[in-house]
């Protein structure tokens, strides 16, 4: 019987992915294991391997490249030899899809909390909606335009399309939405169209003295400007901005790490004058110059051999801290990309030279902001590193990359006067160093002796890094 295909659930919060493209071809033969398609969620990107065997059949209406998807989506099948596509077989409906994972391939397209939201507000059943193709993303701007369409009533009004509106916009004006039975004999004897005035009433309600004030003022209701109230909850929903799924996991991510730690800043400045000349020597023997980052990654590698107590991780239920060995000190290094903060990981930086913890970094950098970092390549830090010195920040909060234990932030390097012990003043390139860590996993004398000994390192740079 021909297995189906389904967006599978690649983290604990994932709803949703973003389909990149297929591997295979229809047509070509699948072995259990063989990569089927890759996969954007919980951010990374995945490739996803199949756990049957047989002739890969790509649905007709499955969704395209870049296309976000819902968890249990239906991509295809996988058939046994000779048989037929369960869509095709001779006067047999199409096949449903076995389990939780193929429900979806019958679900409306995915909409976010806000749009769900406003289509409730507006009446509107997302059911009824493709927004342009199969199981692709429902936006604010479909869920309007179909109440535009059908003229739906929104707290005792009705909601107008506005014809000077751009048709790629919307607009809406809301009319009065009651008037008192009073009022509206008052208008009749007094010649007043009470659904063009604004009431002063509970929720823009028409009352009799509203009536009287527009009759008495001789304005004509023909020429009075129609009001509306404060923009409702869906107008203002209409123009929320949704989330990328990569987005979505990495906000996930941090609001855990703050709900299980308890974060402490310590920050002090640091004698750059000696790494800034050594970066220089680089830099005027051509080549690969490692960055500032790299520099401070392997001082801190080498310096957390010396710091049991900060080189641990949590275990995954943070009963216990485990202790990583000198030959797997990974440093993680922060990377600003489309989506977000990704921190993919450098392995083995504590032993690895100077030059090939600048190559790792800088393929994983370039990797991360394709898109293209794997779950595998964001796992195992002992210690994270931000650098916001490019930005012109001197000092911040870096936030704690669980299950780690700490993060360290890297300033701006300054240029400044500095007095020595013998009251000689001199020119000094000085940097802040920020050093975020869980108090439930160390206290505050170790984790200050850590980062004065990364500051003393960073100081003599040559010390930690000969030969490297």
């Amino acid at each position: 019987m021909a297995a189906p295909i389904t967006i599978p659930r690649l983290g604990w919060s994932m709803e949703e992915g973003t389909f990149v493209g297929w591997l295979k071809q229809s047509g070509d033969s699948v072995a259990v294991g063989d990569p089927l398609f890759e996969l954007e969620g919980e951010k990374a990107l995945q490739e996803i391997e199949s756990v049957d065997a047989g002739t890969l059949y790509i649905s007709p209406d499955a969704p395209q490249p870049g296309s976000v998807v819902a968890v249990g989506s239906l991509l295809g099948y996988l058939l046994a030899p000779g048989e037929a596509p369960p869509a095709t077989r001779e006067g047999e409906a199409p096949a449903e899809p076995h389990g939780a994972e193929g429900v979806a391939s019958c679900l409306p397209p995915p909409a976010g909390p806000s749009v769900r939201r406003l289509a409730r507000e507006l009446g509107v059943s997302l059911d009824q909606l493709t927004a342009g193709g199969s199981m692709t993303k429902i936006t604010a701007d479909d869920v309007v335009a179909r109440a535009m369409q059908r003229g739906t009533a929104h707290a005792g009004g009705s909601l107008r399309s506005n014809p000077a509106t751009h048709p790629g916009n919307w607009d809406a004006v809301w009319e009065s939405p009651a008037a008192s039975p009073r009022a509206r004999r008052v208008a009749a004897e007094l010649g007043v169209d009470w659904t063009r005035l604004r009431g002063s009433g509970r929720g823009g309600r028409v009352r009799e003295a509203d009536v009287r004030a527009a009759a008495e003022s001789g304005v004509q209701a023909s020429s009075l400007r129609i009001h509306s109230p404060l923009p409702s909850e869906a107008e203002r929903l209409a123009g929320a901005i949704s989330l990328s799924p990569r987005r979505k996991a990495i906000i996930a991510h941090l609001r855990r790490t703050q709900t299980l730690a308890i974060p402490v800043t310590l920050t002090t400045t640091a004698d750059a004058t000696h790494l800034v000349a050594l970066r220089a020597q680089f830099k005027s023997h051509g080549g690969l110059v490692p960055a500032y980052t790299d520099l401070i990654a392997c001082l801190a590698a080498r310096v957390l051999r010396q710091h049991p107590a900060l080189c641990v991780r949590w275990t995954p239920d943070h009963n216990a801290l485990v202790p990583v060995a000198d030959d797997a000190i990974d440093i993680g290094i922060a990377v600003d990309t489309q989506d977000g903060l990704i921190v993919p990981v450098v392995r083995d930086v504590a032993r690895a030279s100077l030059l090939a913890v600048a190559d790792s970094s800088r393929k994983l950098i370039d990797t991360a902001r394709d898109g293209r970092l794997t779950k595998g390549d964001m796992q195992g830090a002992v210690l994270t590193i931000s650098n916001l010195g490019a930005y012109g920040i001197e000092a911040f909060t870096p936030v704690i990359n669980d299950p780690e234990i700490a993060i360290l932030g890297l300033g701006a390097i300054r240029r400044e006067p500095v007095v020595l012990s013998d009251d000689r003043i001199v020119p000094q390139d000085r940097i802040t160093l920020s050093l975020t860590f869980d108090h439930a996993a160390v206290d505050g004398a170790p984790a200050a002796a850590f980062l004065r000994d990364v500051a003393a390192a960073v100081a003599a740079p040559a010390v930690l890094l000969m030969g490297t």
